[in-house]
């Protein structure tokens, strides 16, 4: 899986239909679209399905904070060592662990396990502004 910034999360309700486009077939294929999505022949891992709405909505706020903070720090001319590239390059990577897009695949975790990613990821982000 990529780590770059400009990598898709999967933002949109995924629950429906899209993905790597197994829609029918084997059972196999039918876990694998609810774990992972194929964009531009690149293997992503989707959101965890199990977010509350509103814990989703705060974390993709961030998500798009970070990104946002990216590609200004970028555009300013702003180096790898710069503190705010390196702010808002954290900002995303604690977004996309809250979000289970990385880190210990949410598959693989129990509910209090993913309960206490969000929550530690929700709380890791709501620091940086206070």
């Amino acid at each position: 899986m990529g780590r770059g910034d400009g990598a898709l999360s999967g933002s949109g309700d995924h629950r429906g239909s899209g993905g790597s486009g197994g829609s029918g077939g084997s059972g196999a294929e039918a876990v694998d679209d609810e774990r992972w999505m194929v964009i531009g022949g690149r293997r992503w891992r989707r959101q965890d399905p199990d977010l509350p709405d509103d814990v989703r909505d705060e974390l993709l706020s961030h998500l798009g904070r970070g990104r946002s903070g990216v590609r200004t720090a970028k555009a300013a001319g702003d180096v790898e060592g710069d503190a705010d590239l390196a702010a808002a390059r954290h900002r995303v990577d604690l977004a996309k662990h809250g979000l289970g897009e990385r880190g210990d695949p949410w598959w693989e975790q129990s509910r209090p396990d993913k309960k206490a990613r969000w929550e530690q990821a929700l709380a890791d982000l709501r620091s940086l502004d206070t």
